[in-house]
């Protein structure tokens, strides 16, 4: 057998059992600092005026709301497989995670969009952005200490896996996670971009600085909802384990006495801890029944103890090239 066990996380789809608890309570905090943010932008930007506040006030409302699905998913993905779902409930997480990229996209970025070219058509009256500024500051505090949650999960994540943070968060099946990180992210520049654009309405007088700044925080979040949903949907429609994995794959089922060969392997990420993996594998001519019986069940416990994610392990003996060549010439 190989001696590389320990280097099974060179990927993120490998082992990630232990980061359901982790992202659950990312999530909730990222949630609750987004609500209490929503409601005092949204107070500031109707006092001064702000069409950049009041965008950002739409930010952190379709931040909420996707935290809240993100927290729907991760309940909804961990329910036990049954009669009309046998391979689980893993995918579903998915389908809410875009869902939730949606509504960043609906919620957030075209209201931005809106609000920014309607200030820069119709012109606004800046009131006093005092309070603006300090709403600012305040959330962008609490924003920080979200965003500082979740690269606290990812660099855990990525160092026990081995490898670095970016890549990690890049490749991870847990889009929950990665979703908070880059929401955060983008809600850090769009407080920047928000106070920029006060600041050039409070030095000039115009309103122009501040449509310019809402209209880049909705280009921002364009941005970001196109990432998560395209990640989410390259995982609905079925990503295979990455490369290095399923070379590790074939080394220990050819490890296992009476495999031949791995004629075909077909794998596929079900969720952050749920990768299914299925063989067309040839046995030796001599086996016997039993061997190859009692050899699929070392493969899938071999399989398991080098990739603890591992969840559904299908093998199908299959009669090999030279066999079909002379079962060809036969005929």
């Amino acid at each position: 057998m190989s001696d590389t066990r320990g280097e099974a996380g060179s990927d993120a789809a490998g082992d990630e059992e232990a980061g359901g608890g982790e992202s659950t309570t990312t999530v909730v905090v990222a949630a609750a600092a987004n609500l209490g943010i929503a409601v005092a932008k949204l107070v500031a930007g109707l006092i001064s005026g702000s069409s950049a506040m009041l965008s950002e006030a739409a930010h952190s409302v379709a931040d909420t709301v996707t935290e809240l699905m993100l927290l729907t998913a991760l309940k909804r993905s961990e329910k036990p497989a049954d009669e009309d779902h046998p391979l689980g409930y893993g995918p579903e997480r998915y389908i809410w995670a875009m869902l939730a990229a949606v509504a960043t996209f609906v919620g957030g970025a075209v209201f931005s969009l809106y609000d920014g070219i309607h200030t820069l058509l119709k012109g606004e009256e800046l009131g006093d952005p005092l309070i603006s500024y300090l709403v600012l500051a305040v959330a962008f505090l609490l924003e920080g200490f979200s965003l500082r949650t979740g690269v606290r999960q990812v660099r855990g994540e990525a160092a026990r896996l081995r490898m670095p943070a970016p890549r990690y968060l890049r490749r991870t099946p847990d889009t929950a996670v990665k979703a908070v990180v880059m929401e955060d992210s983008a809600a850090l520049t769009g407080l920047l971009l928000a106070a920029g654009g006060l600041l050039g309405g409070q030095l000039t007088g115009s309103g122009l600085w501040d449509g310019i700044a809402s209209m880049l925080i909705g280009v921002l979040l364009v941005y970001v909802a196109w990432v998560l949903c395209r990640s989410n949907a390259q995982l609905l429609i079925g990503r295979p384990i990455p490369p290095e994995m399923r070379a590790g794959v074939r080394e220990e089922l050819l490890s296992v006495p009476h495999i031949v060969e791995v004629l075909e392997l077909t794998t596929l990420i079900q969720g952050p801890s749920e990768l299914l993996i299925a063989a067309k594998i040839d046995f030796r001519d001599a086996s016997t029944a039993e061997q190859i019986e009692w050899a699929c069940e070392e493969a899938e416990e071999q399989l398991r103890e080098r990739y603890p994610s591992v969840q559904r392990v299908y093998l199908d003996p299959t009669p090999g090239r030279a066999q079909r060549s002379a079962a060809r010439a036969r005929d």
